[in-house]
């Protein structure tokens, strides 16, 4: 984090776009790897619909995420919709699946992928919804740190744990996606905000639902 927070000259400098950009290749690469029904509509409508976002948001601000605007920020909220909607359907249709029964949920193998698959995809979808909505977003947060975050990460709450000007990258939310999923309660990001505590708690809850019926019933199908 050291280079995109505290560059040679001490200022801090606005976060690059590629790693963004790359978690949403893996996000339009999912549906692929899913069986249809897990994809509203078409398995290539949502992944057209992040694609050309992408695009264009890569093209009105590329390199560094440092552009203010009602455009750039429309265009960033849109991706965000479009990765939640399928990360939604997907585990809507995995639950349904596992409570109702569906030939293609009776073998072992095949369950506990798909899972798995749905569950990165929730991960990545609560990353993005992290990282553009606390403090207003990149952008913003870059432009006009506030004093009071929605997320409170280590580094804000003791700043001697980090170089002067740190700020949360994608990185950091999705590390917050990723142990919020797995332990179901914050660990070492706490949310301030009440927005920040909700999507925190659907988080949880969701990870708990679909691990627990993914692992339960392959268990069952193992036995």
């Amino acid at each position: 984090m050291t280079s995109e927070n505290s560059p040679a000259d001490g200022r801090p400098r606005a976060e690059r776009r590629w790693t963004a950009s790359a978690f949403v290749l893996v996000s339009m690469a999912v549906p692929f790897l899913l069986p249809a029904r897990y994809s509203p509509g078409t398995d290539w409508l949502l992944p057209t619909i992040e694609g050309l976002v992408l695009v264009a948001l890569v093209i009105v601000d590329p390199g560094r995420i440092d552009r203010p605007g009602p455009r750039v920020r429309a265009l960033s909220l849109a991706l965000v919709a479009a990765i939640a909607v399928g990360a939604a359907w997907g585990a809507g249709r995995l639950v349904w699946d596992l409570l109702h029964g569906n030939p293609q949920t009776t073998v072992a193998t095949e369950l506990l992928i798909s899972g798995a698959l749905v569950w990165i995809q929730t991960i990545i979808a609560f990353a993005f919804l992290y990282w553009e909505l606390d403090n207003g977003g990149p952008v913003t947060r870059h432009l006009h740190p506030r004093t009071h975050p929605d997320l409170a990460f280590p580094q804000q709450l003791d700043p001697s744990l980090a170089a002067p000007g740190w700020r949360p990258v994608f990185f950091d939310y999705l590390y917050l996606a990723l142990t919020n999923a797995t332990a179901f309660s914050p660990t070492d990001v706490m949310p301030l905000a009440r927005w920040a505590k909700l999507a925190m708690a659907i988080q949880s809850l969701l990870s708990i639902v679909i691990l627990s019926l993914v692992v339960a019933n392959a268990v069952n199908l193992l036995g």
